[in-house]
């Protein structure tokens, strides 16, 4: 996010901390390709986004309009789905074993459901914010909107070890919806165009990926419909990212390029 003050005819840039983050920022940058792309309903503002044996899964928020949806990637189709109360805000989702994570983001309630009828077995309770979820083979990821990342103890949500995200010393805040991929943690940056990936280890970005221009402004619904969703079939190496309310999910490559100077 940026503003601009126009001072004795002179135009000055004020940054927000992320944005600082991009000048000051030490990871190098790459860029994608779009390899394919699948229909997504505007209706659905994502928040937690997974695939998993041929299907998308996907956690959307608002209240009201809160559920987790099972989809079919080729053509859209919902093919199962299960709303949570109307007063709710969900937020990220996540696979374990035969069950399904869903969590919200102000109610401090975890919801676990089987993951094939979408039935619910329990739930968790937690502090703090809830925002984006994935996992490793032995944790639940959790981020909250800040530069901490959680990891947590399946069996009892609790939160066993954390890490800060810096890019070089600086942190990096509003980190959203997160995902998995060979060993690094994929994470979205509420209302940025980029994805940082994360070491799970201590938490530096290892690199950024610059994911300008998937879509044109004319195709987002409001200011809000910002990227936020990644899905990685591990089977086939395959990325998928898309946006809350956004028109399609994108299968992308990541391509690499030289940083940008910064003069």
């Amino acid at each position: 996010m940026k503003s601009f003050s126009l001072i004795a005819g002179t135009l000055f840039l004020a940054l927000l901390p992320n944005s600082a983050a991009r000048l000051k920022a030490e990871a190098p940058v790459s860029s994608y390709k779009v390899v394919a792309t699948y229909p997504h309903s505007t209706d659905a503002y994502t928040e937690g986004f997974f695939y998993l044996d041929g299907f998308f899964y996907e956690g959307t928020g608002m209240e009201g309009r809160s559920a987790v949806l099972v989809e079919q990637p080729e053509t859209g189709k919902v093919l199962q789905q299960r709303a949570i109360a109307p007063q709710l805000f969900g937020e990220g989702i996540v696979n374990w074993g035969p069950n399904l994570y869903e969590w919200t983001w102000k109610s401090h309630i975890c919801f676990v459901y089987d993951r094939f009828s979408l039935r619910p077995i329990k739930q968790f309770a937690y502090s703090g914010e809830g925002w984006g979820m994935t996992r490793t083979a032995k944790e639940i990821v959790t981020s909250d909107g800040t530069p901490t990342l959680s990891f947590r103890d399946p069996e009892t949500f609790k939160v066993t070890r954390t890490v800060t995200v810096r890019d070089g010393k600086l942190p990096i805040e509003n980190l959203n919806e997160l995902e998995y991929i060979k060993g690094e943690i994929f994470a979205n940056v509420w209302h940025e165009d980029r994805i940082a990936r994360i070491s799970p280890k201590d938490g530096h970005v290892l690199g950024w990926i610059d994911m300008t221009g998937l879509i044109t402004p004319s195709q987002m619904v409001n200011a809000e419909s910002v990227l936020n969703g990644i899905a990685y079939d591990e089977k086939h190496d395959r990325i998928f990212v898309t946006g809350k309310q956004w028109p399609h999910v994108f299968e992308i490559k990541i391509v690499s390029r030289t940083p940008a100077k910064i003069h």
